[in-house]
């Protein structure tokens, strides 16, 4: 199966693994599935690290690297058929970077890793 983890799963899969639900931290542990961070979310990050909104323990370009080596995370880049489509999104949730999220996870055939209820107002696979 294909995991496209939402920013904030993102994060506490580096930080603060007890909020993850069981689920998840199977779906890590078993070595079955692939894992990708959309490039939205370090962009979030960043947004959000620049605001003082969200601290970081290392800096973001750090992060991302540190997991695509030790977790085998992969980056889903953003492209013009990802953007496209989110013509065909409902106005359920108005956060850019879920909606990217969400268009890119239907275009690729993902299913989301969030506790972000939002989320399930699309047709879209969630997982928590």
């Amino acid at each position: 199966m294909k995991l496209l983890l939402d920013t904030h799963a993102f994060l506490w899969l580096n930080d603060d693994s007890e909020r993850l639900s069981k689920t998840v931290k199977d779906l890590c542990s078993s070595g079955a599935h692939e894992f990708y961070l959309s490039m939205a979310s370090p962009w979030e990050m960043q947004i959000k690290s620049q605001l003082e909104k969200l601290s970081l323990a290392m800096p973001i370009e750090e992060l991302v690297n540190k997991n695509q080596v030790e977790n085998n995370i992969k980056i889903l880049p953003i492209d013009l058929s990802h953007i496209s489509y989110l013509e065909h999104l409902p106005p359920h949730h108005k956060d850019p970077f879920d909606r990217i999220i969400i268009a890119q996870a239907i275009v690729e055939g993902m299913t989301i890793v969030s506790v972000d209820q939002a989320f399930s107002a699309y047709s879209v696979p969630i997982v928590w």
